[in-house]
């Protein structure tokens, strides 16, 4: 038994460093979305982001997701190997994804410290109010939904309580900030703002893709409960992604990159009930997804999303919750248990929650503080503004 626990902790630690690492994937994919002077500041925001969600999840988050504390003695807290530790750690992760979601979405004219309240504010209320209901089966909801349509909501590794949540709280933040200086006129014409440096945004991808296997293959918490099929699944979900964005985006390296993250969001819901053929489908359909929902975003309906978190999170994690209730059947190679109309309400009720809890905040920040630079900070940008250096400090001082 105690060799077991200790198995169990290694694995669950080993998810943990993964889903870790993925935070300099959501770093450097926003390094290389952002203008010059704005790249260290997107380097500062995660770290900043994860090191306050650590403090607000151990002390307020984790409580109200599962009604654990751990203000109690060390003895206690290494029961079982410290397991009900790592678990924490692990779950940490996945809450600190929330603030760095939004961020890809607000950069460039978002002022830095009612951010970190924001974030602390969301990791301590708001993400784990819903991530209790679901994963928690708080206060009977999941009970009324399996009674109504005949299984729980289902959402293995988060495509709602992480993605869907984060992609539509940053909705609320980019529509209460609004549009960077410069990239819609007053005649609605769209200016475009490219990305400084395709490299790096493509090395966030990337690390965000390996990271990935731990967000999802580790969700079982143990070493009993692994399923190679999650891995697969993932994988086939990940390279459709890829393809429905390459074919979508017109070979455009920034869909093809963020459409592999677009089928991993989407997967993750059903990753551990579907086929390989499924999941494939579903992730080359959001691949296609993300493209044309960026698209429409900045161009027709003019939402200043930089990064695209709410196509690609909020969109896309929508579509794998309710995925998950379809390709998740067996009459599509699934392994059953799951109701598309549980996956349907589940995924509007992340959504609203989303929404109330992120235009709340906002709008109270807003109106007491401010969240947006001003248009000089802006201008100069955040870098120098906020942080007081820039990305290459040696050749901006060569240059006075």
């Amino acid at each position: 038994m105690e060799s077991q626990s200790g198995a169990d902790v290694f694995f669950v630690l080993m998810g943990a460093a993964m889903v870790l690492a993925m935070h300099s994937g959501f770093a450097f994919l926003e390094v290389g979305t952002v203008r010059k002077k704005n790249q260290v500041n997107a380097l500062v925001k995660i770290i900043t982001d994860f090191s306050v969600s650590t403090v607000a999840y151990f002390c307020i988050g984790y409580s109200v997701a599962y009604g654990v504390d751990f203000f109690v003695g060390s003895d206690q807290l290494m029961e079982k190997n410290g397991f009900a530790l790592v678990k924490f750690f692990f779950l940490l992760t996945f809450a600190a994804a929330i603030p760095a979601i939004i961020s890809g979405g607000i950069a460039e004219r978002a002022r830095f410290w009612p951010q970190v309240v924001a974030s602390t504010l969301f990791v301590a209320l708001v993400y784990p109010f819903f991530e209790g209901i679901v994963w928690a089966e708080n206060y009977g909801i999941q009970e009324k939904i399996a009674s109504m349509f005949g299984a729980k909501f289902h959402d293995f590794a988060g495509s709602i309580v992480v993605h869907a949540m984060g992609g539509w709280l940053g909705l609320t933040a980019v529509i209460t900030l609004g549009a960077r200086l410069g990239r819609y006129d007053k005649h609605g014409r769209v200016h475009a703002i490219p990305p400084s440096n395709i490299p790096f945004l493509a090395l966030g991808s990337w690390i965000l893709v390996v990271g990935w296997f731990g967000f999802n293959v580790m969700s079982a918490q143990s070493v009993q409960g692994i399923s190679g099929i999650v891995a697969v699944n993932s994988l086939m979900a990940m390279v459709g992604g890829v393809l429905g964005a390459l074919v979508a985006g017109k070979n455009d390296p920034g869909f093809v990159h963020n459409g592999a993250l677009a089928g991993l969001v989407a997967v993750c819901a059903g990753s551990d009930v579907m086929h390989p053929v499924g999941s494939f489908g579903v992730g080359a359909a959001a691949g296609v997804l993300f493209v044309y929902a960026f698209t429409l975003c900045q161009n027709k309906w003019k939402i200043d999303d930089v990064l695209g978190v709410w196509p690609l999170h909020g969109l896309c994690g929508a579509w794998g919750g309710i995925a998950c209730g379809i390709f998740g059947q067996k009459a599509l190679g699934g392994i059953g248990g799951v109701s598309f109309m549980a996956q349907l309400v589940g995924t509007l009720g992340g959504i609203i929650i989303a929404l109330i809890g992120g235009f709340l905040i906002y709008m109270i920040l807003k109106s007491t503080v401010g969240i947006r630079l001003s248009h000089e900070e802006e201008y100069q940008g955040a870098d120098l503004s906020i942080h007081k250096i820039g990305a290459n400090p040696e050749e901006e001082a060569g240059r006075l």
